[in-house]
């Protein structure tokens, strides 16, 4: 089997920046509140006065920088795997609109519903693949929209407060250097807890003329529902469990670990994961403050950041983990 090995990364957020007091002038909250138990102090919301960005705009944008990076262009990606939670329609997915935003071949598109998971889900798909035979290069996206469903009221900030949009784009590509690039992923999930990360309506349960007959400015479950401190809980066990069982499938232990790129869900979370495991400051990486969870394109984005910081180099052992709704979490080792 082939080895497949990240070529390319980049990504994309708007400019629109919106700070933990911007929110203050619609809801009760404050700055101190938000940063003491998420960590976040700004995030990117699309203004749609000003831009014209959408789930599947920000991912093209991400994902041309990402393929300049890889020294390629569109006419060598074989596929395209396509991480969201806001799609830009319900359907068709945003994948085939990747496909034409950057005017590609006739190649397949394909579409990861997994939430905060979803590039790691997404990641390792495309593994599975390029080691196969099957493409050479993969183009894999994570891109939100959050702020365009967010219910902006104090009767929303518990999720409000902690979601920002963004994108952001990977190349995987064939490589027969062994021992190199993606070594191994770790994917998992537990539906019992669906319900308490999760948005109800729409769906099929309760549909179109459903909806339409009660227009009802008091049913929230269009907006999304999370039970935090639950969630909190689970997450800070299965990140661990889920970065314990990369490990051990490589024969590794948590010294070897170079760098470790945790969902950006929760600054707490991430610190409780690099407590646990011992690890210094300069081999976790957080951006929260800054962007707040864009859910898919969490990984993605601090992936890149930290790339473009300098604070990932040749031959690092990098560890990416991620845990959301579903339940769904999972990890990936790689070595860079």
């Amino acid at each position: 089997m082939y080895s497949s090995k990240i070529t390319g990364l980049g990504y994309y957020v708007p400019e629109n920046v919106v700070t933990n007091d911007d929110l203050t002038q619609f809801m009760e909250t404050s700055d101190e509140w938000i940063q003491e138990r998420t960590g976040i102090k700004e995030r990117r919301w699309i203004d749609p006065k000003t831009s014209d960005d959408s789930t599947s705009v920000m991912g093209a944008k991400a994902a041309k920088i990402a393929i300049e990076r890889a020294g390629l262009t569109k006419d060598d990606i074989d596929f395209i795997i396509f991480a969201t939670l806001s799609p830009d329609l319900y359907f068709p997915g945003g994948g085939v609109q990747i496909q034409e935003l950057l005017d590609m071949p006739t190649i397949g598109a394909l579409d990861v519903r997994n939430q905060c998971s979803g590039f790691i889900y997404s990641l390792s798909v495309a593994d599975q693949f390029i080691k196969t035979g099957m493409y050479k290069n993969v183009l894999v996206i994570g891109s939100e929209n959050h702020s365009g469903g967010l219910e902006r009221s104090t009767r929303g900030r518990g999720v409000t407060v902690i979601f920002g949009d963004g994108a952001g784009a990977a190349v995987l590509s064939r490589s027969e250097e062994k021992g190199r690039g993606i070594l191994s992923s770790h994917l998992h999930s537990e539906g019992k807890y669906a319900k308490e990360l999760m948005l109800e309506g729409p769906s099929t349960a309760r549909w179109v003329p459903e909806i339409m007959d009660a227009n009802d400015p008091d049913d929230t479950s269009y907006y999304p529902y999370m039970n935090g401190q639950f969630v909190f809980k689970h997450a800070v066990v299965r990140f661990s469990e889920a970065i314990v069982e990369g490990l051990q499938a490589n024969g590794l232990q948590k010294e070897d670990i170079d760098m470790l790129i945790p969902h950006q869900a929760n600054l707490r979370i991430a610190q409780f994961i690099q407590k646990k495991f011992q690890l210094s400051d300069d081999k976790v990486y957080n951006n929260i403050m800054r962007y707040g969870n864009t859910t898919a394109a969490s990984v993605i984005i601090a992936l890149t950041e930290a790339w473009e910081e300098g604070k990932i180099n040749d031959g690092d052992l990098v560890v990416l983990a991620a845990f959301g709704s579903g339940f769904t979490w999972g990890s990936v080792v790689i070595r860079w």
